[in-house]
């Protein structure tokens, strides 16, 4: 018997309720291919120098962070596949909060900063980014 009995039962009720209206997998294994974080930066307690001497970067380096720099302008498929690298990061310190039988709090999970030389506007609406030009430069979004 399973562990997780409501895990089971979602997944045979979902399968019911869907196998009317198509193709239905439960457990299906994911091929995943091998993935790697540009910059992975998580800051020291007290760092060699001051962080406002780099800029932005000092400000970004506040906590940790994954960084993917583009040359040319990111696309949106390039954003999905950074959202995917950034939520493996994510459950990835989750489980080690798990083992250590603690939480991780949302505000010290890593941070994704892509780093293109433009962003279309209408990219920009499609993913709700906004602009926080009262703490942050111009052409810096979230």
């Amino acid at each position: 018997m399973t562990r997780f009995i409501h895990d089971q039962f979602a997944k045979q009720y979902l399968k019911e309720l869907l196998t009317p209206l198509g193709n239905v997998e439960t457990s299906r294994d994911i091929a995943g291919e091998v993935r790697q974080i540009d910059v992975f930066f998580a800051p020291k307690a007290e760092p060699d120098v001051e962080p406002t001497t780099l800029g932005i970067l000092g400000k970004i380096a506040a906590k940790p962070a994954v960084l993917e720099p583009f040359r040319s302008p990111v696309q949106i498929g390039e954003i999905r596949s950074c959202l995917g690298k950034l939520f493996d990061v994510h459950a990835e310190y989750e489980r080690v909060a798990a083992r250590d039988n603690s939480r991780i709090a949302e505000a010290d999970l890593p941070q994704l900063w892509i780093l293109s030389p433009t962003v279309s506007d209408t990219m920009l609406a499609g993913f709700g980014a906004i602009p926080e030009p009262e703490n942050w430069v111009n052409g810096v979004y979230f």
